[in-house]
């Protein structure tokens, strides 16, 4: 079996382990969602992960309701990516952009007052971050059929934004309650058109939406993210299996070089798992690497490599407090906690402070 150590091919992407950095949003933009000189910094740190996934970027200013993350939509957004990429590839490591429109969860305030799109008019649970505080969701309004060719083309812009960038490629973000997954799971999808209803129906808009982006960064550079075991921002789907095992066999069709997923476990701490594992029916249906994430640590990671169950592991929060993660698995290491204060701060604290093993011994 391989260990998490060893090289795997993504596509056209040489990873050298398969200990991969998943995407983390970090806040470190500024609020025209600008990247800023201190995010290269902080990636270059971690450029030892097989593959980088970057933190969520929006895809348009409709789709990014989080303050001071970062965009990809824009000429200013796409340059200043530039040198984030340029430190990773310059430290040897490779990155990708994943792909964001946060769908219901934006909240009116970034978006003029308007109301947010989803697949249905529905109000997520819970509250939204602003640059005001914490503000309860607004209902969103449907998201009509009409302007789904306007969401392909913001797509298609960040992609081409994204390579423009230096990015090695991208992932689609169809995860976690976004716009994408209020689409996927009959939860929040209350449609009766061409996007709701059927599983075929419902895994319309993440199929057209890979597509659009595979035509522009290649399948063997396009990525997606899914999370099929259990509720998440409101967002749940009554047979999850069914419907993402369908969801992996029209990717596979595509032939898009990577599946992620968070499927977390009994304890996970963003969101739990209340149906058993989805993983072994994705891999049934998507041939291509499918990378796990949910909480682990080396050991726990390389027993579920071990499993056969996927090809390796995106590790999250674990690589906020430990920048050479590798090198500490490698060493079979103590893992430093991270500080869950400044994962939205918007200093240097909690964010490029974290020593290395070989900073701790010097």
């Amino acid at each position: 079996m391989p260990s998490l150590l060893d090289p795997i091919r993504i596509g056209a992407i040489e990873a050298p382990n398969r200990i991969f950095m998943a995407p983390l949003t970090r806040g470190r933009a500024d609020r025209a969602h600008v990247p800023t000189p201190i995010m290269a910094e902080y990636y270059a740190q971690r450029a030892g992960a097989g593959l980088i996934l970057s933190e969520a970027t929006g895809i348009s200013q409709e789709g990014l309701g989080w303050p001071f993350a970062p965009g990809i939509w824009s000429d200013a957004q796409a340059e200043a990516w530039k040198p984030v990429v340029k430190a990773v590839h310059d430290k040897g490591g490779r990155i990708v952009c994943q792909l964001w429109h946060m769908g219901r969860l934006v909240h009116p305030d970034f978006l003029g007052g308007e109301k947010p799109v989803s697949s249905s008019a529905t109000t997520a649970p819970d509250q939204a971050h602003t640059y005001a505080g914490k503000k309860p969701y607004a209902e969103a309004r449907p998201l009509e059929v009409a302007e789904i060719p306007r969401l392909l083309a913001d797509y298609e812009r960040a992609t081409r934004n994204a390579l423009a960038a230096g990015f090695d490629g991208v992932q689609i973000h169809a995860a976690n309650g976004y716009l994408i997954d209020e689409f996927l799971r009959d939860g929040p999808n209350h449609r009766t058109d061409a996007y709701g209803g059927t599983i075929e129906n419902r895994i319309r808009l993440l199929r057209e939406v890979t597509e659009t982006v595979a035509r522009v960064a290649g399948a063997d550079r396009t990525g997606v993210r899914l999370s099929p075991n259990g509720e998440i921002q409101g967002v749940n789907d009554s047979d999850p299996h069914a419907l993402f095992g369908a969801a992996a066999a029209a990717l596979d069709a595509i032939g898009i070089a990577f599946l992620e997923m968070r499927e977390p476990g009994p304890n996970g701490t963003f969101g739990k798992a209340d149906v058993p594992p989805v993983a072994p029916v994705i891999r049934e249906r998507f041939r291509n690497p499918l990378i796990l994430n949910s909480d682990y640590d080396g050991r726990s990671g390389q027993a579920t490599l071990d499993s056969g169950v996927c090809d390796a592991i995106a590790f999250g929060r674990t690589f906020i407090a430990n920048p050479d993660l590798p090198a500490r698995i490698a060493a079979d290491a103590p893992l430093q906690k991270d500080d869950a204060k400044t994962w939205y701060s918007q200093g240097p604290e909690g964010y490029v402070d974290y020593p290395t093993l070989s900073q701790k011994a010097a």
